[in-house]
């Protein structure tokens, strides 16, 4: 191979499919020596070959030779594979996530033609072999949304199984829409719960989920193939809650049932019993809602029989039941019983940033309910709707997103619009939306605030600035078409309001 005086290969191949011939070979080697293991599949679909790195992987995937690996389907000795799918479309698959015995990979794969073009292998690259380690942060909002949906699938699972007479949970952890780190936490709390018999208090305001989540810790706990029976204190009155909790033999007293009548506790046996609005419970009824929660048995109303039954008990409030307890409006006894384990639903104001995805997913639910398109949000009604302190939780701001969708004629909503319902709706005060000083490009604000403190800014911020500045030029690229610039980006749109907020 000869030289010219500055340094420069002179002999390379000049024509274009030696160039290329030479680029494939090269690529493959660096592959080769760069990846974790490669794999290579005929037209067949069966293994044909294996380089060094991938033979590590054999004794977890149950072969202790490479002889009995190499020649079988691939469908057979790698499990959850794309290869065929990519073999019968023709389309590499560049990235993606491949869970097996082996492990879980973070995987590439490549279609393989002959000079007519024709398909005739594939080959499949693993990138790295410890995502965990590597893409901490991706591996774990992939493992956050397949557990989730985990849940969901047993959730609808089990209610297919018992079929829909039996009480069963409508919700799953899935169903709890949020990823800041408050509700990241609460989830990650519910789910060890779910797991336990004890019970579980939940605390927080009106309309915050607390139904909801008792629905998913029940989805996800040993009892979700039992029932889920709820009952609202604050909506039943004083003098029929014992017999809706403890159920009438027939016959007790003048006008009831002829053939009784079970109450919750019996309905819930094997199952769970969700108390919404325990601090609404008459002191009379605490002290005997204490004796079966501590004895495990119930005493009907007119009967002289103790009836056994197996419940799990999720109380939920929005009042503070340790102020009650100091002013003798509730149990401390009973307050101790509930209280095992406590967790405190966030309200809305506290996680703003889960609102955009709130309105994706809300706005889509009620469209699809209502039968009418779903709207687009401008940028400064995701702004608006975020700045709002919701004093009624999710529950006003679906109250709120349900008016928009109704009114909305022009398929997108304005801030104009957010205002108007706002008005409307009986808030005092309408929070304007924050609003970012005036900076040319998210990175020169981030520049001139460093330069102006005479520090640097610590990862994130320069993170949120890229990520504000690629949204702005994949608008300018798609003219304002926020979908169009959400798909460019590979984002939901949920997640462009986010970087715009």
């Amino acid at each position: 191979m000869n030289s010219d005086n500055l340094g420069y290969v002179t002999d390379l191949p000049t024509d274009g499919q030696s160039i290329l011939s030479l680029a494939a070979r090269s690529l493959f080697d660096v592959f080769a020596n760069a990846s974790e293991g490669m794999l290579l599949v005929d037209r067949s679909g069966r293994v044909v070959w294996i380089n060094d790195h991938y033979r590590r992987y054999l004794p977890a995937l149950g072969f202790e030779k490479e002889e009995d690996f190499v020649g079988r389907p691939v469908v057979e000795v790698v499990q959850n594979t794309q290869m065929g799918n990519v073999m019968e479309t023709g389309k590499p698959i560049l990235i993606d996530l491949l869970s097996n015995r082996a492990g879980t990979f973070l995987v590439s794969r490549f279609p393989l033609r002959d000079e007519s073009g024709v398909v005739i292998g594939a080959l499949g690259v693993v990138l790295f072999d410890q995502p965990e380690t590597n893409l901490r942060p991706l591996m774990a909002k992939f493992a956050l949304m397949q557990r989730e949906l985990d849940e969901a699938r047993n959730a609808l699972a089990a209610q297919r199984k018992t079929g829909p007479a039996l009480r069963q949970a409508r919700y799953s952890f899935a169903s709890f829409v949020g990823a800041s780190g408050v509700v990241t936490d609460l989830k990650r709390q519910a789910r060890r719960a779910a797991q336990t018999h004890s019970p579980v208090l939940l605390l927080g305001e009106t309309g915050t989920g607390k139904e909801l989540l008792a629905h998913a810790i029940h989805a996800s706990s040993p009892r979700a193939r039992g029932p889920l029976v709820s009952v609202n204190i604050a909506a039943v009155p004083d003098s029929l809650l014992e017999a809706e909790f403890f159920g009438v033999v027939p016959g007790a007293f003048t006008g009831a049932d002829r053939k009784g009548r079970d109450g919750k506790f019996k309905l819930a046996d094997g199952g769970t019993l969700f108390l919404d609005e325990i601090g609404d419970m008459p002191l009379g009824l605490q002290a005997k809602l204490l004796r079966a929660l501590q004895e495990g048995e119930i005493e009907p109303l007119g009967s002289n029989q103790l009836v056994p039954f197996d419940v799990r008990v999720i109380a939920a409030t929005s009042r503070d039941l340790a102020k009650l307890v100091r002013e003798g409006l509730f149990r401390e006894d009973l307050f101790y019983r509930l209280n095992v384990l406590p967790l405190r639903v966030p309200a809305l104001r506290e996680r703003a940033s889960d609102i955009p995805n709130l309105v994706e997913v809300l706005s889509e639910a009620l469209a699809l309910r209502s039968a009418v398109p779903q709207p687009e949000f401008k940028s400064e009604a995701i702004a608006l709707l975020s700045a709002q302190p919701w004093r009624g939780n999710v529950r006003e701001l679906r109250n709120v997103i349900e008016q928009l969708l109704l009114r909305c004629e022009s398929g997108c909503v304005d801030a104009s619009a957010v205002e108007a319902v706002l008005r409307e709706s009986g808030l005092s005060q309408i929070v304007p939306a924050r609003v970012e000083p005036a900076f040319s490009d998210p990175m020169d604000q981030m520049h001139s605030a460093a330069d102006s403190t005479g520090q640097q800014w610590p990862l994130a911020p320069r993170i949120r600035a890229l990520e504000v500045r690629a949204v702005q030029d994949a608008l300018n690229h798609t003219r304002g078409n926020k979908a169009a610039a959400a798909h460019l980006l590979g984002i939901s749109r949920a997640k462009l309001y986010q970087c715009l907020v």
